[in-house]
């Protein structure tokens, strides 16, 4: 046996108890009922963590009056939507126009007719009804594009590391780094994910760089650092510039990851704050990991030796503030790098969103300020 759904629920505001009677006798059969007899009440109601699916409302009132309600509603965020349907003796067509322009759906005069009510209030439920779908659709549907796009950000990601690196981890380990970092520097919930979701395209222009140079086990010639220094501008040109702030993050991420903060980095020579937020966060990440970790070129750091190295170049290659949050947020960023390590073989992009797993706060972490900068092949 199918389950009846709940009805609906219509808040009728009035402070004449009389009318109250007569609008909840036309419509309790079909509806819940709710009544508040003052715009106070009323506004409590609809404030509560259920609200009406309608309200129908009078404008004489003592205190507040349906007019005021009528505004305060239309600028909540949380509450506009609810259609408001004035049930009132005011009947010209000043008043009328009023109501409406207030954001009122519609004005129903007394005394009532009860056949009215009850099409007026079904027609605007069932309109209410199917706006209320279309935006789960919209908000579905943006978020399947969402997902879309950062997919494709990090098998794009993947495919660079394909290049250099066996398992691929590097990409997922400094994505977190840049989130880390960004957060303990005090950066939003939004930022911090945009960041996190396109960190992973920071290296897409070493596609298009041979192998005899990416792979070179040994120092590169004058040449040779030449073709590897178009790669930021190779990855920005990838990517393409677009509207969407996702895509545009890749590509000033890929572009400007390697700039320095004293100007000497490339492919711009950009300096100190001339360089995106996103580009510094990320070349501290990036640098971190490829310190720490094997490459063709490398064995791999210490930990003391990646931090006194990177200390080194705080105010030349990175930040100042940027890395003094990076040394917040160190001990997590030394869990992921555990979590992620290579030795543990490729990890999955399933493994890749718990991103939020860890507090990532700002805390203590008793390491001097330090941090910095690897092979600029990274």
């Amino acid at each position: 046996m199918t389950p009846l759904l709940p009805k609906q629920s219509i808040l009728v505001v009035d402070d004449t108890p009389d009318n109250i009677t007569i609008l909840s006798d036309v419509l309790a059969a079909d509806y819940r009922i709710r009544v508040a007899t003052s715009g106070e009440k009323a506004l409590k109601i609809v404030y509560s963590d259920e609200p009406p699916d309608l309200i129908l409302l009078d404008i004489m009132m003592p205190g507040l009056s349906g007019l005021e309600i009528c505004r305060r509603l239309k600028a909540n965020p949380d509450r506009r939507r609810i259609p408001i349907i004035f049930v009132t003796a005011m009947s010209s067509t000043e008043d009328e126009e009023r109501g409406l322009e207030l954001g009122a759906v519609d004005y129903i005069t007394k005394p009532i007719s009860p056949p009215i009510v009850k099409a007026r209030v079904r027609t605007h439920l069932a309109l209410y009804d199917q706006s209320r779908e279309l935006e789960r659709m919209v908000r579905q549907r943006t978020h399947e594009l969402l997902t879309t796009r950062q997919q494709i950000i990090r098998r794009l990601g993947r495919a660079a590391e394909f290049k250099d690196n066996e398992t691929g981890n590097h990409v997922l380990r400094m994505s977190h780094y840049a989130r880390l970092i960004a957060a303990a520097h005090g950066l939003g919930e939004e930022t911090t994910s945009i960041i996190f979701n396109t960190a992973p395209m920071h290296d897409i222009g070493k596609i298009g760089i041979p192998d005899s140079i990416l792979l070179k086990p040994g120092k590169l010639d004058a040449e040779e650092w030449k073709i590897m220094h178009q790669h930021p501008i190779m990855g920005a040109e990838i990517i393409g510039k677009h509207d969407n702030e996702l895509l545009e993050t890749a590509r000033i991420i890929a572009l400007t990851h390697h700039e320095k903060w004293d100007g000497s980095g490339y492919p711009r020579r950009l300096k100190g704050e001339d360089i995106p937020l996103e580009g510094r966060i990320v070349a501290i990440a990036d640098v971190f990991d490829a310190l720490v970790s094997v490459r063709p070129y490398k064995p791999a750091f210490t930990l003391e030796q990646a931090l006194n190295l990177m200390e080194q170049q705080t105010g030349s290659h990175f930040d100042p503030q940027l890395m003094q949050a990076f040394h917040r947020t160190l001990p997590e960023i030394l869990r992921i790098r555990d979590i992620y390590a290579d030795e543990n073989g490729a990890l999955t992009d399933l493994e890749f969103q718990i991103r939020e797993i860890y507090d990532h706060r700002n805390d203590p972490t008793g390491y001097p300020g330090v941090l910095t900068s690897a092979k600029d092949r990274d």
